[in-house]
């Protein structure tokens, strides 16, 4: 019963993701297209510097640690999710626990990663809304933007805090003998 309603809530939140998507895809294709041909190189540098390296950040190294923290959060919850969706679908848990030592070392590097972008996040939160950088608090980023990143800090501040616990609880059950996983590890909290 446990799987069906997985695979239930799993199909609606696909079915609402892929409607987004379509949305998002939509609004994008409002654009013109323009014949760009010069300079490629330097637009493609610049893209991957402004877009993924966030350029700016690197006046100050600390906020480009902090962001980096983030960054990796977001791809360590995603292989979390992988390994949650197929244990959902295929009815175990922790089924990448068979590969061993391994499992451990990514497991206890994760839980250190998820604290670091708990702090990196719950940092931003407070410069965004209590310190007021300047830049941070300009009227083009009034409304939805402003908005935006607020809502993607809390949501990776309770993405990481729900991955801790999920750990925490697992640890605490396999120490009492009740959890089917049984992997020694050592967890951060």
């Amino acid at each position: 019963m446990s799987q069906f309603l997985f695979v239930v809530l799993f199909t609606v939140a696909i079915w609402q993701f892929t409607k987004k998507c379509r949305q998002i895809k939509r609004n994008i294709n409002l654009g013109r297209d323009k014949k760009i041909t010069d300079h490629k190189s330097a637009r493609i540098k610049n893209v991957l510097l402004l877009a993924l390296g966030q350029k700016k950040m690197f006046r100050n190294p600390l906020v480009a640690i902090l962001h980096l923290f983030v960054y990796v959060g977001f791809i360590i919850i995603n292989i979390e999710i992988l390994e949650i969706i197929l244990d959902g679908l295929l009815g175990y848990h922790r089924l990448f626990a068979g590969i061993g030592g391994l499992y451990v070392f990514l497991i206890n590097a994760f839980e250190v990663l998820a604290l670091l972008v708990l702090i990196g996040c719950a940092i931003f939160l407070i410069r965004r809304n209590l310190v007021k950088v300047k830049r941070l608090v300009s009227t083009d980023l009034n409304g939805w933007p402003h908005d935006d990143a607020n809502y993607i800090l809390i949501a990776e501040i309770t993405l990481m805090s729900l991955f801790l616990i999920m750990n925490c609880c697992d640890t605490i059950l396999a120490a009492r003998g009740l959890a089917s996983m049984s992997t020694p590890r050592l967890p951060i909290f």
